[in-house]
């Protein structure tokens, strides 16, 4: 295991492609952190009913499955990043409590878009959206164009922004995955029919002048983090529509999208906003959630 000091970055694995994919992706930020890339991978036994010295081999069996999806994953990370340090870890268990047991001590932990069986959204409704709502890091789905194709290595990060603290956490993340990575940061705001309090705008309202507000208050959330990534491009893009279809359109050409779990109009007590689980089911590129305190200031 890693030692008390080393820093983490957890991968969930199931032997699927998409899986390896993420694993890769993983050890990619494992390797510019000079971080320990912590390979998982959970494994369930089928309902009751097996038992004496069949259970044995059950077990035996599903612990043997897993233990070569983990390999499989370690093969492909090796292959394209050979330096990279790797812990492997089998454990029996719902995925969801032995993931959230794992990243305990983890800066990030990176998930495939769907596992074993091929069914579109699976690990999504299962697995991403609980970690995304309950890990005590950020939680990154790494995702292609196509489900079982690799994720995109250019364009810039972008950064959904609607001025509440999730979103400023989610800023913070953006900014240093894309000074790390060599890149521009776009933020994007999007504005429409109802105001950041929830009412309908006024019959009448200019639409110059709402667009005019709503990019000063981007400008004012962006000011500290400019000040403290002074090198770092940044863009903003102030948009009239919904956010998830603007970042669903931008996010095709970038290479990482970075949201909060819960924006404004989030209802206590739910788990992870509209926005974030319709970017983990669709995105074309990874996308990062981040929980408020996730991300240190």
């Amino acid at each position: 295991m890693s030692r008390r000091d080393d820093r983490v970055v957890l991968a969930g694995v199931d032997g699927s492609a998409s899986a390896r994919h993420a694993a890769v992706w993983a050890a990619e930020m494992a390797v510019r952190r000079g971080a320990v890339l912590r390979l998982v991978q959970a494994y369930v036994l089928p309902s009751p009913g097996v038992s004496g010295t069949a259970v044995t081999a059950v077990r035996e069996g599903f612990r043997g499955r897993a233990e070569s999806g983990v390999a499989e994953a370690e093969g492909a990370v090796l292959a394209k990043w050979p330096s990279v340090r790797i812990e492997r870890s089998v454990v029996e268990g719902g995925r969801v409590a032995v993931l959230l047991r794992e990243c305990a001590d983890a800066e990030v932990v990176v998930l495939g878009s769907r596992g074993l069986g091929g069914f579109t959204g699976l690990l999504i409704g299962s697995t991403a959206v609980s970690l995304a709502a309950h890990a005590p890091c950020p939680v990154v789905v790494v995702r292609g164009r196509r489900p079982d194709d690799p994720p995109p290595v250019a364009g810039p990060v972008l950064a959904g922004l609607d001025g509440s603290p999730d979103s400023n956490d989610a800023l913070g993340y953006a900014c240093e995955e894309a000074a790390a990575r060599g890149t521009a940061l776009v933020a994007v705001h999007t504005w429409n029919e109802i105001t950041p309090e929830g009412k309908l705008r006024a019959a009448g309202t200019r639409l110059e002048d709402v667009a005019a507000t709503e990019r000063r208050r981007v400008d004012e959330q962006l000011a500290p983090w400019r000040e403290k990534f002074p090198d770092l491009p940044i863009d903003v893009l102030v948009v009239r529509g919904r956010p998830v279809r603007a970042l669903l359109e931008l996010g095709a050409d970038a290479q990482l999208v970075v949201v909060g779990s819960r924006g404004r109009g989030g209802f206590t007590g739910m788990l992870l906003g509209s926005t974030s689980q319709a970017l983990l089911a669709h995105s074309a590129c990874p996308v990062a959630v981040v929980r408020p305190g996730a991300q240190p200031s």
